[in-house]
Parts: C-alpha cells; sequence; structure tokens
C-alpha cells in the first residue's frame, strides 16, 4: 500500500526531502501560491504550525503556477515573499504542478486517494488542502475556501 511517506520532494531551497522524514507525524499539504486571493491563508497555516507542530503536525507547502499564474516567481523569491510577508517557517517544496501530464507524483496519488466535490480528481484552484494521518493515508480534502483555522479540530482529531 502507498501512503504520503512513500514520496520524495524537493524542497524550496533546492535540497531533496523524502516524506519518510515524516513518517508517524499528520501532514497537512497544500498547493500555494503568493498571489492569490487565498494567499493570507498563509497567516493561519503558519500558527497551525506552530501551535500544532509540537503535537505531530508537519504543514507542507506545495507552490504551484497552475493557476492565473499566481506563484510566478523563483524559489528564492517564494521564500523570500512568505518569510517577510507571513513569517512561514514551515517546510515548503520546490514550485510543483498539481495537474496534468507534469503533476508531482504525491499530487496524483493524493487526488487519486481523495476526490474534490462531485468526484472530480482535479485541483481547482490554489490552497486545495490534504490531511494526511500518522499512518500516510489521506484522512480529508479541503477546498481552497476552508480557511486553514477550519481545519484545527480534523487535525486535533488525527494527532489523537
Amino acid at each position: 500500500m502507498t501512503t504520503a511517506f512513500d514520496f520524495k520532494i524537493t524542497a524550496l531551497d533546492g535540497q531533496p526531502l523524502d516524506l519518510t522524514a515524516y513518517a508517524g507525524k499528520v501532514l497537512l499539504v497544500v498547493n500555494t501560491a503568493s498571489k492569490c486571493g487565498f494567499t493570507p491563508q498563509y497567516e493561519g497555516l503558519e500558527r497551525l504550525w506552530r501551535e500544532l507542530g509540537p503535537q505531530g503536525l508537519v504543514v507542507i507547502g506545495f507552490p504551484c503556477d497552475q493557476f492565473g499564474h499566481q506563484e510566478p516567481g523563483e524559489a528564492t523569491d517564494i521564500q523570500a515573499f512568505c518569510a517577510l510577508n507571513y513569517g512561514v517557517s514551515f517546510p515548503m517544496s520546490s514550485k510543483v504542478e498539481v495537474n496534468g501530464a507534469n503533476a508531482h507524483p504525491l499530487w496524483q496519488w493524493l487526488k487519486q486517494e481523495k476526490r474534490g466535490a462531485l468526484g472530480i480528481g482535479a485541483i481547482k484552484w490554489n490552497f486545495s488542502k490534504f490531511l494526511i494521518g500518522r499512518d500516510g493515508q489521506v484522512l480529508n480534502r479541503y477546498a481552497p475556501t476552508a480557511k486553514p483555522e477550519s481545519l484545527e479540530d480534523d487535525i486535533r482529531l488525527a494527532l489523537g
């Protein structure tokens, strides 16, 4: 059986990151963008990371430029924007695609495991979120409009 911990990503700083490093933790995986109406959600994601990280939550942002060209920058631009404007300290991947033939394998798997509204697999916009349990299985999928604070009860339940 495949789990989220079976995947490898490239961190925003270009270093390889094997998700097995987070085995046994609860993951909140989010496709992000710096120039989106939902960009202020970075603040809520950072709050969750800081408050629930010690209990086992890992938030991982995946910058994506597939929706309205809202993540046009390079890795250094993205990192500076997130740190300066939202104090982001949670792990971020390099820019990825979440839909189409070049979608990152993790995102292909996530969409297969938990379809969206009306059974649609495709990611519809920036700040789509997946909650992954300590066993590496997808627990839930949330729409871009779901504010990070609205997920807190589900996250706490997953943390046990």
